[in-house]
């Protein structure tokens, strides 16, 4: 049977206060696996996490969970995060942030005594494939969808589209999607500090060999110091299989457009690729017969294939598989959204030979509590004759 694994410490992201922080998933699948929980609040919205926190704790009190199932540190500097890693009761650790941040918390987990995992998702530039038979019968849809999901929450999304890849020797795709871009307005981020970064990481690309700003919205509202501008920055795949910066993610409301001269230079390109979170296609069943290592090349990149949609749709599901290769996770084989994120935070126990009456409940022949169980394989509710 799985156990749990042990108290879960977990690190409040600074772009969701809501959905991946204090209340998010890895405290919610934390929980339902069994694992008490100590969210590391995230110092950029304090007092929206304190409010959820408090809430947390009221239905605690409210379904007569155990004292200490759920509490929650703050603090400002790395230091925090870095004790509570390190703390011997810690068992496991959830992370929502950026590359770097995640990087410390892996390091500081394997040099415990005891080494703990860490599940990290650490940022993802999501690329877009356009083939040509698609372009050619929905260009212009494909577009504009693209570029509302490019804006989506000011470009905050973990799977915000940063990366596309188009074969169009008209160029009327990219010029299409830098309009509607630069016609964009500005959207407010999280907080400043998400803006400054975004800035600074738009400067530092477009300054690259073979790149260029080719849009940039311009409109601003009465915030400018958290509202990001939309942007698209256009550059060729010998520049980007060069300068490994094209291929990360730019966390904001941008998206580095990649000029194909033929669908060979695109698969060129795709096989540059590090780990993502999300890889989406736009073809037709054409493209996918002149294309067939595209798809299979890209399972091998990131840990979700979307089909003429856009990445940013992300459901609570069964099937859903919101994880991906290195650097994008730092456990391909975990996610961090849909239920099979329970099982990040439990372990196997296997009982051989034990006496029915030891046995704890969910594994005694009669079934006392009338879950479901796998007998030699087969999913049943049933009990099972007694074996003493």
């Amino acid at each position: 049977m799985l156990v749990p694994l042990g108290p879960v410490a977990v690190f409040g992201a600074s772009n969701f206060p809501l959905a991946f922080s204090v209340a998010g998933g890895d405290t919610v699948s934390a929980l339902a696996a069994g694992c008490p929980v100590v969210v590391k609040a995230h110092p950029a919205h304090p007092g929206t996490s304190e409010l959820v926190a408090r809430a947390i704790l009221t239905a605690a009190r409210a379904t007569s969970m155990p004292d200490g199932v759920f509490s929650m540190v703050q603090g400002a500097t790395p230091e925090v995060g870095q004790a509570l890693v390190a703390h011997p009761a810690i068992q496991a650790v959830g992370f929502t942030g950026s590359f770097r941040g995640g990087q410390a918390l892996v390091a500081a987990a394997a040099k415990r005594p005891q080494p703990i995992p860490v599940f990290a998702e650490m940022g993802s530039a999501n690329p877009v494939f356009v083939l040509p038979d698609a372009l050619a019968t929905r260009g212009d849809e494909i577009a504009k969808t693209l570029a509302s999901s490019i804006i989506l929450g000011s470009g905050q999304f973990c799977t915000n589209p940063g990366l596309t890849f188009v074969a169009d020797p008209t160029d009327g795709f990219v010029k299409q999607l830098g309009t509607l871009l630069g016609e964009s307005p500005a959207g407010t981020m999280a907080h400043a500090g998400i803006k400054r970064a975004y800035d600074e990481a738009l400067t530092l690309v477009g300054a690259l060999a073979g790149v260029t700003v080719a849009a940039r919205a311009s409109t601003h509202g009465a915030y400018a110091d958290t509202e990001a501008q939309p942007a698209l920055i256009v550059t060729d795949v010998p520049s980007f299989t060069t300068q490994d910066r094209l291929g990360e993610e730019i966390y904001g409301p941008a998206s580095v457009a990649v000029r194909c001269r033929s669908e060979g230079e695109l698969m060129n390109a795709a096989a540059q690729l590090k780990g993502h979170l999300v890889a989406t296609v736009h073809a037709t069943d054409k493209d996918l017969a002149a294309n067939p290592g595209l798809l299979p090349l890209l399972a091998r990149k990131a840990g979700r294939i979307v089909m003429n949609g856009v990445p940013t749709d992300v459901e609570v599901t069964h099937a859903m598989h919101h994880g991906g290769p290195w650097p994008a996770t730092s456990d391909s084989r975990a996610t961090s959204v849909g239920t099979a994120a329970i099982v990040r935070f439990a372990r196997p126990v296997c009982f051989q030979d034990v006496p029915n009456a030891a046995l704890p409940e969910e594994l005694r022949d009669s079934n006392p509590r009338g879950i479901w169980r796998l007998l030699d394989g087969h999913p049943t509710r049933e009990p099972v004759p007694s074996r003493g």
